[in-house]
């Protein structure tokens, strides 16, 4: 497992102001900040946490047959760059299934390497292997690992089996489903028990599964997690409980 070391430094001030879109979570006792936009920032460290870009998932369709419209990878680098602004890290973490297939690195266009350049520099940038791209990503700056330990906490793609406090993980991508002001809503969420945590998929095209399906019961067994759903400026925790299969 590879290990971030070295002590967070002097960042620039963020842009934007953090309140209007954070939610604490706590996970082994350190206290971290969910995002609505479906990142995960650690202000000790100065870390952000995305998982399942999925960049190049339109271009993979394409060779495949299967047309669509093809700026998947420039509007999740867009979402992805307003993030970096607002919370200036020192090192951004993408946890796994970054690109949608193995080619996806070789496909990225030149405006979109151009982006991804600029928001490396100055930043550790570490890309956790995935399912989807599980070698190392060339080419396109940063360095590429299977796992990452920062402390206490442990980041990967696909979580472990049983128990495994301090984790932050990717893979399932989590939607809850609920029903509000007689009518049923669904969106992404973080899904997490105090001891770990699965991350929502950032992908602009990237699908979700539904927080009660089986894979979330073999991950936290019973019904204790809470689902902290990702709304227009703010994220809503909600219990398992209240949550609608589908």
């Amino acid at each position: 497992m590879t290990s971030l070391g070295g002590p967070a430094y002097a960042q620039p001030q963020p842009l934007f102001d953090r309140r209007s879109a954070e939610g604490a979570i706590a996970i082994g006792g350190i206290s971290l900040v969910a995002d609505c936009a479906g990142a995960l920032f650690w202000p000790e460290q100065s870390v952000l946490a995305v998982a399942d870009l999925h960049l190049e998932k339109g271009s993979s369709f394409a060779t495949r047959g299967v047309l669509l419209p093809p700026y998947d990878t420039a509007a999740t680098l867009a979402r992805l760059s307003r993030l970096i602004l607002r919370y200036a890290p020192r090192a951004v973490i993408a946890l796994g299934d970054s690109f949608h297939d193995g080619g996806g690195p070789a496909r990225v266009g030149n405006e979109d390497r151009a982006t991804l350049s600029a928001l490396q520099r100055g930043r550790e940038w570490i890309w956790i292997a995935g399912n989807h791209d599980p070698e190392p990503v060339a080419g396109l700056g940063g360095v590429s690992a299977d796992t990452l330990a920062i402390g206490t906490l442990a980041f990967r793609h696909k979580p472990a089996s049983g128990t495994a406090a301090g984790e932050i993980a990717g893979h399932l991508h989590p939607v809850a489903r609920v029903s509000a002001r007689g009518r049923t809503v669904s969106r992404r969420c973080f899904v997490g028990d105090g001891a770990r945590i699965v991350m929502p998929a950032f992908g602009t095209y990237a699908g979700g599964l539904n927080v009660r399906a089986r894979a979330f019961a073999h991950l936290f067994g019973t019904l204790s997690f809470t689902a902290h759903m990702l709304g227009e400026g703010r994220v809503y925790p909600i219990t398992a409980k209240r949550c609608l299969r589908d």
